[in-house]
Formats: C-alpha cells, structure tokens, sequence
C-alpha cells in the first residue's frame, strides 16, 4: 500500500507511504477518505454503536448493531457501495421501542485527482437512499447523500482531510454538511485522530458535534477501531467500536 497516515486517521485522508497495510478505511471518523479500494477487492465495515440524543420534544436512544458497509473496487478509482444496518430506537420518555432494517444506501465513490508526488487528493462520494426500511425506521421517500473528500498530507505523522456535503431525505431544502478530521500516527499499528463536524439542518439551523477515537492495525488487511462523539450545541452522544476487513483481488493467475 502506498499511503500514510490512514491508521492515524482511520486509514483514510493521506497519501504518501509510512506502512505496509493495504486496507484504507471510511470509519470510524465521519469524514469519508480520498481513496477508492483496488479493482476487484472487497472490503467490508462493520461495527455496532449506542448514542443517546435529546431535543425539546424528544429523548432517545439508538443501537446500530451492526452497522456494515460493503465496497467493491470496479476500476482504481471507482467503488462499488452498499451500506445496511439493523436499528434499535427507544424513546426514553415512554416505553415505545423500535427495531429493524433501516433504510438501504447504495452509491459510489469516484476518485478525482491523485498523484503521487503531491500531497493532495480529491474525491467524489453519493448513496441513494432507497426506502426499504422497516416500519417505523424508514423515511418512506428516496433521498441522496452526497460529499466532496479532500486530504493532504502534512508530514510522515500527521494528516488532514475535509469533506463538505449535501444530503437531501425527500422533503425540505435537505442539509448542508461538512466534517475535519486531523489524524496523529503513534506507532505503525496504532492511530488517533480529532474531529469537528456539524450540519445546517434545512440550510437553517447548525448542528455542530466533536468526535475522536483511535485505530488498531491487527493485520494488514484487517482494522479495528474505537470511537466516542458528542454534540456542542445540543445533546447527543455516542460509543462505537468496529472491524474492517478487506478481501484482496486473487492476482495468482498473473
């Protein structure tokens, strides 16, 4: 593998060479990476997560366990993504409770610029939103995910990468998004990273949050991860902890 820093940022904002993984990851930070997977692997993430979030009407708390995200590499600079999850929603001011599928995302990643010597890279994400949940978890209408990724390398240790979004759920003007994630290389198996993020919900109200976690290389193909987030200007928080794992293509036959 030829990039740096993405155990530091969950393996997946740099793009020079400090380790030998070949897995790059999109979790457990909310900033999706610059990088698409090689053509013909498979890579699956999966983790579960407990948060709490409270509003003036509200009071609930929501498992995903598990959370998975399939990718398959169609060309190098072009993925292949499904994301699936099981959802469990209960509101803590009653004893209503809620669980099943929520809805199916199925979308892309195109890789926009990359080169080897410049530090930079550029990349395009969307997921269709498709209303295939269960009573009570899905929206009943098509929407759309959408994110601009960008990453630079900053130095053999450390990295950045930004991404900036549009999310529309079918109804409303939709959500302006935008997450930062700097990430810290400790050994060559062991990372860290920071992260505001935040949205203006309806183009209107700004929902701004932190998160921060850490990411363990077990194997060169195989990621574990463990994060925490909470809110700035309202409640919410969360614990999530996962495992990602990639299927390289066979390249035996060459």
């Amino acid at each position: 593998m030829n990039k740096v820093n993405y155990i530091a940022l969950t393996l997946c904002l740099t793009a020079c060479s400090v380790f030998s993984q070949t897995i790059i990851t999109d979790r457990p930070d909310q900033t999706e990476s610059s990088s698409t997977i090689e053509a013909g692997s498979l890579q699956i993430e999966t983790g579960i997560l407990l948060g709490f979030s409270e509003d003036d009407f509200s009071s609930e708390r929501q498992l995903l366990a598990p959370t998975t995200l399939f990718r398959y590499g169609i060309t190098n600079g072009i993925e292949l993504r499904v994301l699936s999850q099981f959802e469990s929603l209960k509101d803590q001011n009653s004893t209503q409770k809620v669980s099943g599928i929520s809805d199916l995302e199925i979308g892309t990643k195109i890789q926009l610029f990359k080169k080897e010597t410049v530090n930079t890279e550029i990349a395009f994400l969307s997921h269709l939103i498709l209303p295939t949940g269960s009573t009570g978890l899905t929206n009943n209408r098509f929407g759309t995910i959408n994110k601009l990724s960008i990453s630079h390398t900053l130095s053999d240790a450390l990295g950045l990468g930004y991404n900036v979004g549009y999310d529309y759920f079918g109804e409303g003007s939709g959500n302006l998004t935008y997450s930062v994630a700097l990430g810290v290389s400790v050994t060559e198996t062991l990372g860290i990273y920071i992260e505001p993020y935040g949205n203006f919900v309806e183009f209107n109200t700004h929902e701004a949050s932190f998160d921060a976690g850490i990411a363990y290389l077990l194997k060169d193909n195989c990621q574990l991860d463990f994060s925490f987030g909470t809110g700035i200007n309202h409640t919410m928080n969360y614990l999530s902890l996962g495992c990602s794992i990639q299927i390289a293509k066979d390249n035996s036959n060459k």
